[in-house]
C-alpha cells in the first residue's frame, strides 16, 4: 500500500540541507555490534566508570518471560504491564507496544542512566567518538518509537527528577534584558504529574503541560505540547524560559532568549531528541484559576439523518458558547451515530458551567430521535485539587510498594498504556470551517468521516479562540503556525491491547488490523476535502506521513534545518520524521 512505502525524502530536499558532501554522506554508516569499529569491552568499561557505574545492558520488557516464564521477574512484568509508571521505570520500556508495519520495540545495546548533565555529556562524547546510533528516553511516550532504537546507546534521563520553584526567575545572561517571571525548574526525567503536584497541588499556581499525567516534561516541550487548558495558556513550549541541554559536541549549554537563542527557539517545538539532550527545563508559571471543571455524557441518534442534525446542532452551540479560552479537551463523533462529550474547562464555576450547557442538554432530551446513553452533566471544583491522586476517583494510583503517593494516571488514559497501533492520523481544522457559510460543508465531511472510523476533535490542541497572549506566545515557537488558526485537532486512530515482543498472547489478526488502518486513511481523507492544507501535530500523527516537514512545521522548517546544521552538523541525533532525518535511512544507520 502506498502509505506504507519506505519514505525516501532525499531526492526531494535541497542538497544544501546535507551536512556532508554527497559522496561522503552516501558512504557513511553508523556502527553496530559485530562491526570491527564497535567499541571494545575496555572502552565500554571506561564509560561505565565515567558515569559512576550507570552503564546498563538493556533488555526488552518481556525478556524474563522468554528465559524464565515461571520466574518472579516474569510475574512482575505481567503484574505491572498496564502501569505506565512501571513501564517508564524500565530501560527497555516503551509506553506503546508498536505500530503495524512501522516499528516494534527493540532494546538498545546499552543505556547510560544519567544522574546529571555531566553523565549525558560523557555519553554524547562516547557516541560521537565511536559513531554510534543514539536514542534518548525520558517518559517513553513516543508513538513513533523514537525512544527505542536497536543497536544504539540509550541516554536515559528518567533519574533527572529534581524540581525547584522560583518566585522571580531570570535566565542566565538575561539580567537587565528580560523581566523576571515566576517559574518552575524540572529535571528532564520528571513527568507532568510531578510538575502539577509541585506547582498546583502544593504551590497553588499553574504550569502549562500535557493532559496525560505520565508523559515526560522534556519530550512534550520539544514537540510543542498541548494540555487540557492550552486555549487559556498556549502550547507548553511557549512557557519555556530556559533549558539546560547537551549538544552534539558534548557541551552543556544553558539556552534562553539571550544565550543561543536559535537553539532555544528550536527546542520549543522543533522535535525531541533532535537538537540535543535536554537535562533540565525552566517553565513559566501562571496564576491558578479558581475553578477547573468538565462537561460529559453520550448521546445516540436513532438514524443517520438524526446524527447529521446532532452534529450540526452541536457546532452551532460550540460556535456560540464554547469557542473561547475556557473550553478544551474533546468530543468524539462515532460510527454508531453517537456523540461522546469529554470536555474540560478552566475559570468557570459549577453554576456557570451548568447554565452554559443547559440549553443544549434540554434540546437533546426533548428530541425523540436522540437518546442519552451516558448521563449528561457539567460542573467544576477547586482547581488546586485537580491532580490530587488520593481523593480523585478519575485517577488510578501507582500501587507498587514504595511508589510515590502523588503518582497516578487518568482512567481515561488507561487504554493507551501498552497499546499496539493499527493506524493514527491527525489534522488541524481551521476556524474558518465554523463560519456560517462553511459550517454545513464541514458537518457533512465530519459525518462522512465517521462512517469509516470514530473521529475525535481535541479543542485544546487548536489555538483559535485562545487568549491573545496564548496565541502570541505560541507563535514564538517552532510548531506549525497553522495551529494558532485551528479550532481543534482531529485525531483518528485505532489499535488493540498490548503486543510487546515476547508477550504471550493470541496471534494478531493482521487482516483486521490493516482494514482498520485503511479505514483511518479513508476517514482522514474525508476531512482533508474541507481542510486540504491542514497541518498535523508531530506527537500525534501518521508514521507514514510523506509531507511531515510541511505538516509539522509549516514555514519554520528551513529555519529549523539551519539550526540543525549549526548545532548537530554530523546528525548525531536522528529520529523518525525529525529535522534532518530525510538525510538518513529509516533505521538511522545509513546516510543517504
Amino acid at each position: 500500500m502506498q502509505r506504507r512505502q519506505v519514505l525516501k525524502f532525499a531526492a526531494a530536499m535541497p542538497l544544501a540541507l546535507s551536512p556532508l558532501p554527497l559522496a561522503a554522506a552516501a558512504a557513511r554508516r553508523r556502527v553496530r555490534p559485530g562491526d570491527p569499529r564497535w567499541p571494545k569491552p575496555a572502552a565500554w568499561e571506561a564509560l561505565r566508570s565515567e558515569v559512576g557505574g550507570n552503564l546498563l545492558p538493556v533488555t526488552s520488557l518481556f525478556a524474563p518471560c522468554v528465559t524464565a516464564p515461571e520466574g518472579s521477574a516474569c510475574a512482575d512484568v505481567k503484574a505491572n504491564i498496564r502501569n505506565p509508571f512501571y513501564i517508564g521505570d524500565q530501560p527497555g520500556g516503551t509506553q506503546v507496544s508498536g505500530w503495524l508495519d512501522a516499528w516494534t520495540p527493540t532494546p538498545s545495546a546499552y543505556a547510560v542512566r544519567a544522574r546529571n548533565a555531566a553523565d549525558v555529556a560523557r555519553a554524547v562524547d562516547f557516541a560521537r567518538t565511536h559513531d554510534l546510533r543514539v536514542a534518548v528516553k525520558g517518559g517513553a511516550h513516543s508513538y513513533f518509537g523514537n525512544s527505542s532504537a536497536p543497536d544504539s546507546l540509550l541516554i536515559w534521563t528518567r533519574s533527572l527528577n529534581e524540581i525547584a520553584l522560583h518566585d522571580a526567575f531570570v535566565g542566565e545572561g538575561c539580567a537587565g534584558k528580560v523581566a523576571a517571571a515566576p517559574a518552575v525548574s524540572l529535571g528532564a526525567g520528571c513527568m507532568w504529574i510531578d510538575a502539577y503536584t509541585a506547582v498546583t497541588t502544593r504551590a497553588g499556581r499553574y504550569v502549562q503541560g500535557g493532559g496525560c499525567a505520565t508523559v515526560g516534561v522534556a519530550g512534550l516541550i520539544q514537540s510543542g505540547g498541548f494540555g487540557s487548558f492550552s486555549k487559556g495558556f498556549g502550547n507548553a513550549a511557549a512557557g519555556l524560559l530556559e533549558a539546560e541541554v547537551v549538544t552534539a559536541d558534548g557541551r552543556v549549554r544553558r539556552v534562553n532568549a539571550c544565550q543561543d537563542p536559535e537553539l532555544y527557539w528550536a527546542l520549543k517545538g522543533g522535535g525531541g531528541s533532535t537538537f540535543g539532550v535536554i537535562t533540565r527545563l525552566t517553565l513559566r508559571t501562571h496564576d491558578l484559576p479558581e475553578f477547573f471543571g468538565a462537561a460529559w455524557g453520550t448521546i445516540k441518534a436513532a438514524s443517520d439523518a438524526a446524527f447529521g442534525e446532532l452534529i450540526a446542532r452541536f457546532f452551532d452551540f460550540y460556535a456560540e458558547k464554547l469557542a473561547n479560552p475556557h473550553w478544551g479537551e474533546q468530543v468524539k463523533f462515532k460510527s454508531d451515530n453517537s456523540l461522546e462529550l469529554s470536555l474540560v474547562q478552566q475559570g468557570l464555576s459549577r453554576e456557570e458551567a451548568r447554565a452554559l450547557w443547559e440549553p443544549f442538554f434540554t434540546w437533546v432530551k426533548s428530541s425523540p430521535q436522540l437518546t442519552v446513553t451516558d448521563e449528561l452533566g457539567a460542573g467544576a471544583h477547586k482547581a488546586r485539587s485537580w491532580w490530587e491522586v488520593g481523593p480523585n476517583p478519575s485517577m488510578v494510583r501507582d500501587q507498587r510498594p514504595g511508589a510515590s503517593p502523588d503518582h497516578g494516571w487518568w482512567q481515561g488514559d488507561q487504554d493507551q498504556v501498552g497499546a499496539f497501533l493499527h493506524g493514527y492520523d491527525s489534522l488541524w481544522l481551521p476556524a474558518a470551517l465554523l463560519a456560517p457559510g462553511e459550517r454545513p460543508r464541514f458537518v457533512q465531511a465530519l459525518f462522512a468521516a465517521s462512517r469509516h472510523k470514530d473521529v475525535g476533535l481535541h479543542f485544546n490542541k487548536g489555538l483559535a479562540f485562545a487568549t491573545e497572549a496564548a496565541v502570541r506566545a505560541s507563535l514564538d515557537t517552532a510548531m506549525n503556525p497553522g495551529a494558532t488558526e485551528a479550532f481543534a485537532l482531529a485525531i483518528i486512530a485505532d489499535g488493540e491491547r498490548p503486543s510487546y515482543p515476547g508477550e504471550s498472547r493470541p496471534p494478531m489478526d493482521l487482516e483486521a488490523a490493516r482494514r482498520n488502518a485503511r479505514a483511518i486513511d479513508a476517514a482522514t481523507a474525508e476531512l482533508r476535502r474541507v481542510a486540504p492544507d491542514a497541518g498535523s501535530y508531530l506527537s500525534e500523527s501518521n508514521y507514514f506521513n510523506r509531507r511531515w516537514q510541511q505538516d509539522y512545521y509549516g514555514t519554520h522548517y528551513a529555519r529549523l534545518a539551519a539550526a540543525k546544521r549549526r548545532y548537530d552538523p554530523q546528525d548525531l541525533f536522528i529520529v523518525h520524521n525529525g529535522v534532518g532525518s530525510e538525510r538518513w535511512s529509516p533505521d538511522g544507520f545509513t546516510a543517504l
